[in-house]
């Protein structure tokens, strides 16, 4: 005999289905594609009502209505978005105004500039530690330092805006795909914010740390400017950032804030593809506390922003740019 007592289930009540509360039917569930309708909006529209899928869409709605109002929409970025080929798509988001600033960290920026100079860009790291060559490309470190060296000593450019000039005055053969050269040619913010010692540039002859540093600075400061405008319905995106962007935003937001700006209200989104520990908290959760909203996105570069952007650009059609 067991010592144990045992409840007597025969005493259960139960309900009817059919008074049950239920959280799913067949009216929300996915509509198989009809490839002969040929049509993206069929494809959205037949993808389940349910969780990540309904997030998506409400995103999707947040950004239509932000460029509508005339609020702006910041994206921040790491490297691995420039190296999965995904520039074409962010440029044609800035073209058609739907980003109205951007930030990177200067990997980022490296991807950038030597996919427009060179049409290469992402080394065989593995291949290239064995000999000591890694990172040791000398026309990149060359060109981005030098260009950071001459906005020190001659301008007040910041990182971003001086190699995007450089690209565009050098008339660099594949600046159609250069965020960077994109924003410059607009008249968009961009920023780059370098952590000394995390990039190939870095460990050259040809680097200048009071240089980088400087101008890095710089464009902190223009970013802390950019989340001055982060009021009631504006959106920032950190796509593929895990550390140096939601670290440097956080930062950007606490200055705007204390210098009197009504940086709250706004929606939040991270696209990675992984759950990560800075993007959660610094870009989800604590920005958006007392009125924001903060999604996050777990999925493959190369597949979600191409899908984001497409969405957007279908709950936009017959927007007309400022």
């Amino acid at each position: 005999m067991t010592r144990y007592r045992r409840a007597d289930l025969s005493h259960v009540r139960t309900i009817s289905i059919r008074r049950r509360k239920s959280t799913v039917r067949p009216t929300d569930f996915a509509r198989p594609f009809d490839e002969r309708r040929n049509s993206f909006g069929a494809f959205i529209d037949g993808l389940p009502g349910f969780l990540k899928a309904n997030e998506l869409r409400d995103l999707v709605r947040t950004i239509a209505r932000a460029r509508r109002a005339g609020k702006p929409v910041l994206a921040m970025m790491g490297a691995h978005v420039v190296k999965v080929g995904l520039s074409p798509v962010l440029v044609d988001l800035l073209e058609r105004r739907v980003i109205t600033a951007v930030a990177m960290n200067s990997a980022a920026s490296i991807h950038d500039v030597e996919t427009a100079l060179w049409a290469r860009t992402s080394e065989d790291v593995a291949a290239n530690l064995q000999d000591g060559t890694f990172g040791m490309a000398r026309e990149t470190g060359e060109f981005i330092n030098g260009v950071l060296r001459d906005a020190w000593q001659s301008s007040d450019l910041g990182y971003g805006e001086a190699l995007g000039m450089a690209l565009e005055r050098k008339k660099a053969r594949h600046r159609s795909h250069s965020i960077l050269t994109t924003c410059f040619r607009l008249g968009v913010p961009v920023t780059v914010h370098a952590a000394i010692g995390t990039d190939i540039i870095h460990q050259q002859p040809s680097m200048h740390g009071g240089a980088t540093g400087e101008l890095s600075f710089r464009d902190f400061r223009t970013l802390c400017s950019c989340c001055q405008e982060l009021t009631r319905g504006a959106v920032v995106l950190n796509i593929g950032s895990a550390v140096i962007m939601p670290e440097v935003f956080l930062k950007a937001l606490t200055v705007a804030r204390n210098l009197g700006a009504r940086a709250r209200g706004f929606t939040t989104a991270v696209f990675d593809m992984l759950g990560q520990y800075r993007p959660t908290v610094n870009v989800q959760l604590r920005p958006t506390q007392g009125g924001g909203r903060g999604y996050y996105f777990t999925g493959h570069h190369e597949i979600m922003i191409p899908l984001l952007a497409a969405m957007v650009k279908r709950e936009l059609r017959g927007w007309k740019t400022r």
